[in-house]
């Protein structure tokens, strides 16, 4: 092997942990090669960054999702037989089940309509309460929501279950309490859907026709056999589970509108080009997925460096989207910036890269956009105060979020469109964010 494609023998993992987000763009600075090389829980791992490397990485012929994902990632974010640990055609065939349920605008609409609905019967609640925090507000709702359109029956008021499914996302790259708290919420989820499954199947419980629970439950997949009930369970998780995490961005727009009211103002007017692209600012300015992983293999090499077969292959998301070289003030929360000119495939990258129908990039995106820019408008209508409260992000946090989940108090009707952010930044004179 030649030196330079020798890993370093000091292991990287506890510092990976105290330095979250920012630990690979730092080693990338630090850098004079085109790579970045690691030791990771004892293993070789070589990072990759820019458009470039995005459609490397994407390349089946160089790496391979299967052994790549960790068992503690597995046993919290994305669940074991997940779609998200297989290549080739086995992949091919399961991800086409999520495209056909995740794209289009009948679906992504009717998905729209139904969070949307439950947004606007929340917030009519809002004004008689003391305060909301509307982290936990928002994951409640996405999850009454998603379950209403996927036609997933609750087994309560939708408060557990988001608590769960938030719980997944929020402890799947940390040890301690978190992540033994996102282990027992998934044990608990999949058993209910299991359970679920398996009554849709023997026709004890009804799946509305059409509904995404009717079809994880009839899929075939490339072997031609049904999903075993546990593998089914994981896969409506991966419907649900995601979606609901679009609370970290809804909390996120929140603070994005508090530091800069004149994004408030532009927000609030009826401009559907202008939600879009604060839709894609917020998945690119705020935190949510540091890098992502693969297995290289095969010996490969990647301008000029060598990477050897069975090496841990890193995408760096959070540094290809704060790179001053493919973004104008990286660290500068600008929509306008998407407004004619829509985002290249492999530069904005925060689920993924590549070509989503046949690669690994998540099947969910048009969902999350729509949603953003749907609930993006409706928050800058909704007239509050912001008490002083803890808004920092800390980025040494996997994954990172907002301390105080963003608390708002004495809430007020929406104002109408037009004009109103300046009615709604009223509620904020004499408040201030630490």
């Amino acid at each position: 092997m030649n030196r330079s494609s020798r890993p370093p023998l000091t292991d990287s993992s506890l510092a990976l942990l105290a330095k979250g987000y920012t630990w690979l763009p730092e080693r990338r600075r630090r850098s004079t090669a085109p790579v970045v090389r690691a030791r990771l829980m004892g293993q070789h791992a070589v990072a990759l960054h820019g458009p470039d490397a995005v459609r490397f990485f994407y390349d089946e012929r160089h790496v391979e999702r299967q052994t790549a994902l960790p068992g503690p990632v597995l046993s919290t974010l994305f669940g074991h037989g997940a779609v998200h640990t297989l290549d080739g055609q086995a992949h091919r065939v399961r991800k086409d089940m999520f495209l056909s349920l995740l794209t289009g605008p009948e679906a992504v609409g009717g998905l729209v309509d139904c969070v949307s609905a439950a947004w606007d019967q929340a917030v009519a609640s809002w004004p008689g309460r003391p305060s909301v925090v509307l982290f936990d507000e928002a994951s409640r709702i996405l999850t009454e929501g998603v379950c209403r359109w996927t036609g997933i029956p609750l087994l309560d008021d939708a408060g557990q279950t988001a608590r769960d499914l938030v719980a997944m996302v929020d402890g799947f790259a940390t040890p301690g309490p978190r992540h033994w708290r996102a282990r027992r919420a998934r044990a608990r989820c999949e058993a209910w859907l299991e359970l679920l499954v398996t009554d849709v199947r023997e026709g004890t419980a009804p799946a509305p026709t059409g509904s995404v629970l009717e079809a994880v439950s009839r899929h075939r997949d490339a072997d031609g056999q049904l999903l075993d009930p546990h593998t089914a369970a994981v896969e409506l998780l991966n419907v649900i589970r995601p979606t609901v995490a679009v609370c970290w961005f809804v909390s996120y727009a929140a603070h994005a509108l508090h530091r800069d009211p004149a994004v408030r103002d532009r927000l609030s007017e009826d401009d559907a080009a202008y939600a879009v692209a604060f839709a894609h600012e917020l998945r690119r300015f705020y935190p949510f997925v540091p890098f992502l992983g693969a297995r290289a293999v095969t010996d490969l090499e990647w301008q000029g460096e060598l990477i050897p077969s069975g090496t841990l292959v890193l995408l760096d998301v959070f540094g290809q989207l704060h790179d001053p070289a493919l973004w104008d003030d990286p660290y500068t929360f600008a929509p306008a910036r998407f407004l004619g000119h829509p985002p290249e495939r492999d530069g904005l990258i925060p689920q993924g890269g590549g070509d989503r129908v046949t690669g690994h990039r998540c099947p969910g995106e048009d969902v999350t956009i729509a949603l953003l820019a749907a609930l993006g408008p409706r928050l800058a209508r909704l007239r509050y105060d912001v008490p002083e409260q803890d808004l920092r992000i800390p980025l040494s946090r996997l994954p990172a979020r907002l301390r105080s989940g963003f608390v708002i108090e004495a809430i007020r009707e929406p104002a109408t469109t037009g004009g109103t952010a300046k009615a709604a930044s009223q509620g904020r004179t004499g408040t201030r964010a630490l």
